[in-house]
Order: C-alpha cells, then sequence, then structure tokens
C-alpha cells in the first residue's frame, strides 16, 4: 500500500510538471522581466530603511505599530493598488515596564544583580523569591529528572539545546514555560545562547494570554556564571521584580490585493509579518521579509504582471505577540469559508538570500519546485535550486498549516551571526545586506509568478483527518498539544 501511495505521488508530480513546461514556455522571459526590474530599481533596501529610521519598533497596538501599518498601507497605494484594505482585530496585548534579577545564596547577604529582559506575557506584576532547580534544555524529559525538586521552584534553562545532545529536537520557550507551570514551578530564568551578553525577548505563552508565572532571560555569560555558582553554594535563590502592562489593543494587518485572470477565484497569499518587538528596529525580524514581500508586490505592478490566480500581499501585525494577526485573518476565513479558495500560503519570516525554497512536508511539490527552480537557476546561479520538504511552526503559517492549506517558505543562506540578534537589542538595519535583501525578492518573486500562473498545483487543501495524519508523521503532534493547539480529539 505504501509503495502505491508514493508511486501515485510521482505520477502525479510528472504529470502536473508535463502541464507547467507545456503551459510556461513564456515563464522564463518573465522571470527575465523580474530579474532587471529588481536589480535596476529595488526600492526595498530604501523603503526598510526608511521605516527604520523613521518609525523604530513596530511593537503591535503601539504608537509605532500604527505608524508601520499606514505606512505599507500608503507603499501598496503608491505602486498602484486600487484594492488595498486593513483588516482591524482587537485583542488583549502585553508589553513591558521594569524588570529586575538578583541572585542570592542562601549562605550570605552576598547578591548579585543580573541583567535581564522579560520575557513577553508575564504578569503584569510579580515579586518572588525562591531557590533555582536547574532543568538543563527544559525538555520534558529534563523536567521529568527534577519533578519532586522543582515544584514551588525558579526553573533555569537554555533556550536551545546545548552539546552535546544536538539531536534532540528542541522546544519553543513558550512550550518550556508550560512545561515549567505543568510542573509547578514558580518561575522561570531562560538562558540565551548567544555570546557577548546578548538579551533574548520574545512570548512565553503558548496562548497569547498571560501566563500564571514571571519569566525571564538572561545572557549566556550570567547564564554560566549562576550555573558554576550553583556548583559552589549549592542553594541559591532568584528575585525576580517586574511590572507590565497587558491591555485590548487595536491593529490592523494590510492586504494588497492583485485579482487573478482565468484561475480568479483561487487564491495565494504571500505575507510576512510587520510587527517587531520593541528592543529594537526590528530590520532582521522581520523587516526583511515583511519589506520583501511589499517589494515584490511593486515589481509585479511595475511590470504589469497578470496572474492567472489572485495573489494577496499581507503585512502582518502581532505575530510576535502570539500569532494574532493571521489568526486573526483564518478566523474570519474559516467563517466565511473563503479558506477554501487558498491554493498556497508563502511565508516570509526572517527569509534572507534564499538558495531554494522548502515546501513544508508536501512530497507531490518536490517536482513541480524543483523544476521552477531550475528555470530560477538559470536566470542566477547563486540560486542553488536546493527543496527542503521540513515542517515547522510558531510563524504566521502556522494557522495555515493547521487548517490543511500547503505553505512555502525560502531556504535562506544568511550568515548565523545576523540571527544572534533575532528578538534582541542588536537587531538593527547595520545588519541589512542590500543585495540578500534583493536577492529575496527576485527568486521569490519568481517561484510566486510560477506558482500562480501553473496550470495545476499538485499539493491540494487536506481534509481535518489528512491534516491531523500529516502533523502526526511530521513530529508535531506534541509541541501543538503542549501549546493547547491540537484540535483533534484522541
Amino acid at each position: 500500500m505504501k509503495k502505491l501511495y508514493v508511486s501515485t505521488f510521482i505520477f502525479i508530480g510528472f504529470s502536473f510538471l508535463s502541464a507547467y513546461r507545456k503551459a510556461n514556455d513564456d515563464v522564463g522571459a518573465v522571470f527575465k522581466r523580474i530579474n532587471g526590474e529588481v536589480l535596476q530599481s529595488s526600492n526595498a533596501y530604501l523603503t526598510l530603511q526608511k521605516a527604520t529610521s523613521t518609525i523604530g519598533h513596530r511593537l503591535t497596538g503601539s504608537a509605532n505599530g500604527e505608524k508601520a501599518e499606514e505606512f505599507t498601507f500608503n507603499e501598496f497605494k503608491s505602486y498602484g493598488f486600487t484594492n488595498v484594505k486593513y483588516q482591524p482585530f482587537e485583542v488583549e496585548a502585553w508589553s513591558r515596564d521594569t524588570v529586575s534579577l538578583e541572585i542570592v545564596p542562601r549562605s550570605s547577604d552576598n547578591f548579585k544583580q543580573v541583567k535581564v529582559v522579560s520575557l513577553a506575557h508575564s504578569p503584569v506584576n510579580a515579586s518572588l523569591k525562591g531557590l533555582i532547580i536547574d532543568v538543563g534544555n527544559g525538555l520534558e524529559s529534563d523536567f521529568e529528572k527534577v519533578k519532586d525538586a522543582v515544584k514551588g521552584k525558579i526553573a533555569l534553562m537554555n533556550i536551545g539545546i546545548s552539546p552535546p545532545n544536538k539531536e534532540l529536537k528542541n522546544l519553543h520557550r513558550s512550550e518550556k514555560t508550560a512545561l515549567a507551570i505543568k510542573y509547578g514551578a514558580t518561575g522561570v530564568i531562560i538562558i540565551n545562547q548567544v555570546k557577548g551578553g546578548v538579551l533574548l525577548t520574545g512570548t512565553a505563552s503558548v496562548t497569547g494570554q498571560l501566563i500564571s508565572i514571571p519569566a525571564v532571560c538572561i545572557s549566556l555569560e550570567d547564564g554560566e556564571m549562576i550555573r558554576h555558582w550553583m556548583q559552589e553554594e549549592k542553594k541559591l535563590e532568584a528575585h525576580i521584580a517586574m511590572r507590565n502592562k497587558s491591555a485590548m489593543i487595536k491593529a490592523r494587518n494590510v492586504i494588497a490585493t492583485l485579482k487573478g485572470s482565468g484561475l480568479a477565484k483561487e487564491k495565494i497569499i504571500i505575507g510576512g509579518h510587520l510587527d517587531s518587538w520593541d528592543l529594537a528596529t526590528g530590520a532582521i525580524d522581520n523587516g526583511i521579509g515583511s519589506f520583501a514581500v511589499l517589494e515584490i508586490a511593486r515589481v509585479f505592478k511595475a511590470l504589469n504582471l497578470k496572474p492567472k490566480r489572485t495573489i494577496e500581499f499581507v503585512m502582518f501585525m502581532g505575530e510576535e505577540q502570539g500569532l494574532l494577526g493571521s489568526k486573526a485573518m483564518l478566523d474570519k476565513m474559516v467563517k466565511n469559508k473563503s479558506i477554501n479558495r487558498v491554493r498556497y500560503m508563502a511565508n516570509l519570516d526572517m527569509s534572507g538570500n534564499p538558495i531554494g525554497f522548502n515546501v513544508s512536508g508536501r512530497e507531490e511539490m518536490v517536482s513541480l519546485f524543483t523544476e521552477i527552480g531550475r528555470q530560477i537557476q538559470q536566470i542566477d546561479t547563486a540560486f542553488k535550486n536546493t527543496v527542503n520538504n521540513r515542517v515547522g511552526l510558531h510563524s504566521d503559517h502556522q494557522g495555515f498549516l493547521l487548517e490543511g492549506v500547503p505553505v512555502m517558505a525560502p531556504v535562506s543562506n544568511l550568515d548565523p551571526s545576523i540571527y544572534q540578534c533575532y528578538h534582541a537589542d542588536c537587531d538593527d538595519f547595520k545588519l541589512v545586506n542590500k543585495a540578500h535583501l534583493d536577492n529575496t525578492v527576485r527568486f521569490t518573486a519568481m517561484m510566486l509568478y510560477a506558482l500562480a500562473n501553473a496550470s495545476e498545483i499538485p499539493a491540494k487543501r487536506m481534509t481535518h483527518e489528512q491534516t491531523r495524519d500529516f502533523l502526526i508523521k511530521q513530529g508535531l503532534k506534541q509541541e501543538l498539544v503542549i501549546a493547547g493547539n491540537w484540535k483533534w480529539k484522541e
């Protein structure tokens, strides 16, 4: 049965591939036009520079966030889009105020003040003193080892997976915090794994709602200091004090629509989250993704491209605080059943200098993506035509994935040092490379055009049951259960 299933995928893939080749003889010519337009006239770098310098951070619900929404709305209009709209949503959102962390040995009155940043959705007010228990990487197996000791204590854990356990599957910081709450911890200290005193923020809530315990992040160096001190003192206390804000806020996704010709009822959504955290200007997370989407929209208009399928270019807000904007969009689409029109969702989150595309577990798309990539590679050999087939969560594609919609993303090729400023106070425009940003625009625009004009797209929206089986096969059930996002009954 398995062999028949695989053979069917191969047969379908080659059938669609043949149809693609016959129906898209002009794709190469369009790719050349896209390439020329971006190399000669790209606005992406200067537009992002302007936004970071005049707006600053783009925290959802803040005055800056509102300015960013208006900025991109006006950009879409200036490109010639007549169908541009705000999609408003109202949710409770979190913002930071003050936080402090002191490490105090039980055996003396000596203490150390540690530089710290609060993680999102921590309590509005917290004043906590408690013994520190080292929970290693913060996986469920780690909590099981200390389950009798961690209850009523403050859990210390890595943001990632430390050597020699690199083969282990990591969890998101929010899922680790959820485990800490499950095992009775009263607080969470997460250790960043970037050298140089870099602090990381982000949400520690799997639901986007306030969590019941304070969660903070410290630097790699301070984490090493605390662990060394724990070996000497055995019993160290953490004193955490914080004030935060949580209130109903209004925010808006920004959507520009390019109506298709021929297959206009079918829709491809390409988006990236416009919002950012407030420690810096969010140039990498996610300026390089969202402003690439903005520039791709400009290129389609500048070249007067007329795709067969309708394309929606989306600036999502609220991603950092729990995928709020994409959830609001999906709630509406599921309710009015327009989700049935969506054939593909492309998500650009910190995407940079792509060498290929990730088909996110949809094996039936590998042949078509490889063929399209071959044509992109003929334009520029910097594109390596890498086709990945891995599935992840925790960005705006997640909701579409859970609705059975095929999703894709560029395979980025940025230096790892760039990503070390993710969610940190070093995420500024100086990290942006113009050529890399333009590569994202040109290669993604080519792939988008080819998908929008393919006579058939092999991957279909999966049924509720097919989606469940797909997620289990991809090893995502545990993460979704921990996060409360598993929609299927046992």
